[in-house]
């Protein structure tokens, strides 16, 4: 057994090892950060989309841009505003009148890597129409099915909900994220860092393309073939349902919870174990990787109550509780 381990481990490794050479590149333009930038490429691995939540001025945007930059695929920026319509994004139905036909235009989302950038700044029916794309890999315009290329992931950034300007994402669309970040100010000795990388009047942003799109399909392969042991798979099932009924494990949670997680979360968060384990070099999950990984997974699958918001409560705190309180195998 430990040696069948030991021949996975090896081609893991030699399959991630286009990982590091990311990191390294990314490296170049982006100070810090590399809590965002495993995630992004978790979220690229695991096949789900990422949905990266701060401030203005955090490089949310540069750090996707400059990720695919590194990669040899079809990148769309789509900035998102109040006025923008679904046909901006998928794409319409054109009438010739010459040929008395329609023909079809599609839209920018028909790229491998899409950066939605400011996503909550549109309204929902704007969001409504990312559902099918995100979900189904496949858009609609008018009666005819659109397969999106492959690998398709959004990569969408937004200004905290408290910010002027912006609206709240519904629900399911926000479900649809397999990990939402939070991301925060650099360390002092980064900020210098980046005054002396990024305080020029030139562009800098010059980056090498690193791994194609069929290099990242057959590591998501390897990524499924990760082994993971049946007690952790307990351990998973047992955090998302913490999340419902917090009491069954002893947690006094359950008034601070308006609603857990969905089955979403437990396919998301064994998924992205999978990933965390692959960046790694390993070819197993241990505990470890589902702590990693966990609170971005289930950070906005675990809606608070108004008690929760009166005590000043976030569901970061609530997650993390649940962590603490849940027994590791």
């Amino acid at each position: 057994m430990e040696q069948g381990a030991g021949v996975e481990n090896e081609q893991i490794k030699e399959a991630s090892a286009f990982v590091y050479k990311l990191r390294e590149e990314i490296g170049k333009v982006i100070v810090g950060q590399r809590y965002v930038i495993d995630r992004l490429l978790i979220g690229l691995l695991a096949n789900g989309h990422v949905l990266l939540e701060g401030v203005p001025g955090l490089a949310k945007t540069t750090s996707v841009k400059t990720l695919a930059d590194t990669i040899d695929a079809e990148f769309r920026r789509i900035q998102f505003t109040p006025d923008l319509l679904p046909a901006d994004l998928i794409g319409t139905l054109i009438y010739s009148p010459r040929d008395g036909e329609f023909t079809t235009k599609k839209g920018p989302i028909f790229a491998n890597i899409i950066l939605a950038d400011e996503i909550n700044r549109a309204p929902a029916k704007v969001q409504s129409a990312l559902l099918e794309a995100m979900q189904e890999r496949q858009v609609t315009i008018g009666d005819e099915s659109f397969e999106l290329p492959s690998p398709f992931l959004v990569l969408a950034t937004q200004n905290p909900i408290e910010q002027d300007g912006t609206y709240p994402l519904p629900e399911a669309q926000v479900d649809r994220f397999m990990l939402k970040l939070s991301v925060g100010y650099p360390t002092r000795e980064e900020e210098r860092l980046i005054l002396d990388r990024m305080a020029s009047t030139q562009n800098t942003s010059n980056v090498q393309k690193i791994v194609s799109p069929a290099e990242i399909l057959a590591a998501r392969k390897l990524v499924d073939a990760v082994y993971m042991d049946d007690k952790i798979k307990e351990y998973v099932i047992d955090l998302v349902v913490a999340t419902r009924d917090p009491k069954s494990f002893g947690l006094d949670l359950a008034p601070f919870i308006q609603y857990g997680a969905s089955p979403r979360a437990t396919l998301f968060l064994t998924l992205a174990a999978k990933a965390h384990a692959f960046i790694e070099g390993r070819a197993y999950v241990t505990p470890q990787d589902v702590k990693s990984i966990g609170t971005d997974v289930l950070r906005h699958r675990v809606a608070i109550s108004y008690e929760a918001e009166a005590e000043e409560m976030t569901s970061d705190t609530i997650v993390q509780r649940i962590f603490d309180g849940v027994p590791v195998p």
